[in-house]
């Protein structure tokens, strides 16, 4: 029978994602590929250290138990299929049960994520991050030197989300960048009973949901606990709750900070990832968790 990816999560991870590469690429851009691929071939043999996701790798290929098989993570990589060697060999040494891969030779890999049926795209290169996000597909660009928590809550996946222009799209957000805050809370007091347009990382927690659901209803052990982390206060964090409520989806926690720092929060939550928009505040809390910028909505336009 052929293999299905139907109702399956699925994460496609680049190699940088997954493994710590970071010697290896400086490599890459101060030369070419060519040698970039005879050092990896070099340490065919070497298993590569544990990047920035690998932690969340690791928990999430977790829920598949006997014949519950919910998840599937496949590298999707511009890396030549030589160095693809590596990966799939340090994934071997690691226990990662991690079977597929595309591997590009340097052409934008993003084409392949709908065969993939992929919910999610990690990735360090912005560029392809960007071109997943416009071929509307949830991606963010990893944070390489992202604290790792790998030993904290080991039965628990624990995924923080911001929420405007990630979650939500940036209808709010650019009433605020052009008019001011009294200006955005009047619209998301007079609209509060609208749900908010849908943005790029709706697809991943509605399919986090679905695994959850399953979990529990299965009996798992592995549970997954989410977080809205919004700069959002009151009045305008109705319109956020009642959207999600409106989608039949559920956060476990959701926090208004009305623009307090969200460093300190996370500390708290812990989580395995955490999805941001804005860089300053992908920039803070890479220093105690693994984090990953959305590259999408009015802050992150480039000026042309």
């Amino acid at each position: 029978m052929a293999f299905s990816l139907d109702g399956k999560l699925v994460v496609a991870i680049s190699s940088r994602a997954l493994f710590d590469f970071e010697e290896e690429n400086q490599i890459f851009e101060a030369s070419d590929d060519t040698a970039y691929m005879q050092l990896q071939l070099q340490r065919i043999d070497q298993p590569a250290k544990p990047g920035v996701a690998y932690p969340l790798v690791k928990k999430l290929l977790a829920f598949n138990e006997g014949q519950q098989q919910n998840v599937e993570v496949v590298i999707l990589s511009r890396n030549d299929p030589v160095s693809g060697l590596r990966v799939f060999r340090s994934s071997k040494n690691a226990g990662l049960a991690i079977e597929r891969g595309v591997f590009t030779r340097g052409r934008p890999p993003y084409h392949y994520l709908k065969s993939l049926q992929a919910n999610l795209f990690l990735s360090a290169n912005a560029d392809d991050v960007r071109a997943t996000l416009d071929a509307g597909f949830p991606a963010a660009m990893v944070f390489p030197q992202s604290k790792q928590i790998a030993e904290s809550n080991p039965e628990e996946i624990r995924i923080a989300f911001d929420g405007d222009a990630v979650l939500f799209s940036d209808e709010a957000e650019r009433i605020f960048q052009s008019n001011g805050l009294d200006a955005f809370v009047a619209h998301e007091s007079t609209k509060v009973k609208t749900p908010l347009p849908p943005g790029p990382f709706k697809p991943l927690l509605e399919a986090l949901h679905r695994l959850q659901t399953n979990a529990k209803r299965a009996g798992q052990h592995m549970k997954i606990r989410t977080a809205l982390v919004t700069a959002r206060s009151a009045p305008a964090h109705e319109r956020a709750i009642r959207t999600l409520m409106a989608w039949g989806v559920t956060v476990d926690e959701a926090m208004f900070l009305g623009g307090l720092g969200k460093k300190d929060f996370l500390k708290e939550f812990q989580p395995d990832f955490f999805f941001d928009d804005q860089l300053g505040h992908c920039e803070s809390v890479s220093d105690i968790a693994p984090t990953g910028q959305v590259l999408s909505g009015i802050t992150n336009q480039i000026k042309k």
